[in-house]
């Protein structure tokens, strides 16, 4: 067991081809942290020249002193059941630390948290962990829980795994006439002024343009991420809700033919509910005069893990359910691409009603998702007065000010 010297298209083919690989651990996600202040090295071992075992260590200065936190992002990319490969890996990572005065290591590897020989080997080396935190704890860098769907389906298979309300809405946005496209770099700036609509309405604060356009930078040229933005062209829209209006006045004839009261009641309060919404939403389209893009989306893909990381949208002709034609569309491209998952990312899994987080996990849970408990967070330490130090008295010490301040105010 040996440490290889290989390119970075062999790097990232490995981490892209094992199943605990993860978008976090490509060569192209450190580059584009770097405009965040971090730097990165990249270790490969195997045997006869063959990678059997990789991680991205990302390190960050510690301000005002010489000691740098080293960061293995949903790493180690190893098979945690071969000891002597996890041991040969450390091994080298601590070298690549120590070389860069790092006073810790810390890692949140893509297993689940049922790999309890992982957990028990991972604490016999000397990690320390962090336990099995919610999904939106602010004590883990990355969430331990997040909400996956099965993207290997074929199309009328992944509708019918979605919750059945939704699976409505995402029948009727396919049929409202919008279009989901694969954009280009300078669309950045449309999306990133959808971010800042999306910021003011729910109220977070948003990334500076750089961000993206860094991301996406790293990660668009090796195929790691596209950006999806949903148009409304009002010409192809108005000829969408004609056909639907054609076609409601000719169930609207048959309905009248059936000699059931009751029944023919029924289905023609339907059919006329429907027919008034549509008269609706055609007068309101004759009053759009231009294209207008409505929302937009981050994707990512790693190998077989597709994943959404940000999503935008306007506050304009919502009732086109521009979001839900956009996640349909993006699972379809996953699928199409060899995706056999799509990550909606981090969730506090089944929040009471009144928790911040409630709106998060409902809409995250009605996707045909399920929740990937991962086994979270580990820490090994390097030098353990400056561990204790940044660790323990620095978060007393900074959670005393704001009780002071509380107090004077």
């Amino acid at each position: 067991m040996k440490r290889l010297e290989v390119s970075e298209k062999e790097y990232n083919n490995f981490i892209e081809s094992h199943r605990n690989g993860d978008l976090l651990q490509l060569t192209d996600w450190a580059e584009s942290k770097k405009l965040t202040g971090w730097y990165y090295k990249r270790i490969a071992i195997g045997r006869d020249d063959k990678i059997e075992a990789a991680a991205t260590l990302q390190f960050k200065k510690i301000p005002k002193t010489k000691f740098t936190l080293c960061y293995i992002s949903r790493g180690f990319v190893v098979d945690y059941s071969d000891e002597i490969l996890v041991k040969a890996l450390l091994k080298e990572v601590i070298d690549a630390a120590l070389e860069e005065n790092s006073y810790t290591i810390k890692i949140d590897p893509d297993i689940p948290e049922t790999d309890a020989a992982a957990l028990k080997l991972l604490k016999s080396l000397g990690f320390i962990h962090h336990g099995f935190l919610d999904g939106m704890s602010k004590d883990a860098i990355q969430p331990r829980q997040t909400m996956v769907t099965d993207v290997s389906l074929d199309d009328k298979k992944l509708l019918q795994s979605f919750d059945r309300n939704n699976r409505t809405r995402v029948r009727r946005a396919l049929r409202m006439g919008t279009t989901v496209k694969r954009a280009a770099r300078e669309d950045l700036k449309t999306f990133h002024e959808l971010m800042k609509i999306t910021g003011e309405r729910d109220g977070f604060l948003t990334r500076d343009i750089t961000y993206f356009e860094s991301l996406y930078d790293a990660l668009h040229d090796n195929g790691h991420m596209e950006l999806f933005l949903v148009e409304l062209d009002p010409k192809e829209v108005k000829e969408n809700i004609q056909k639907d209006i054609d076609k409601v006045n000719k169930d609207i004839k048959k309905a009248n033919k059936i000699k059931d009261e009751t029944k023919r009641n029924n289905q023609l309060e339907n059919l006329n509910n429907r027919l008034s919404k549509l008269d609706t939403q055609l007068e309101e389209i004759k009053e759009i005069k231009e294209k207008a893009i409505l929302s937009g989306a981050l994707y990512a893909q790693c190998g077989e893990k597709a994943y959404y990381l940000y999503g935008a949208s306007s506050n304009d002709y919502r009732d086109f359910l521009p979001n839900h034609h956009m996640q349909f569309s993006m699972m379809q491209y996953a699928r199409e691409n060899g995706a056999k998952s799509y990550d909606f990312g981090g969730t506090s899994v089944e929040p009471p009603e009144d928790s911040e987080y409630f709106g998060l996990w409902q809409f995250k849970s009605q996707w045909g998702t399920e929740v990937s408990n991962k086994i979270g967070g580990f820490d090994f330490v390097l030098n353990r007065p400056v561990y204790y130090l940044l660790n323990t008295m620095v978060p007393m010490y900074q959670k005393g000010k704001v009780f002071l301040n509380k107090i004077r105010k």
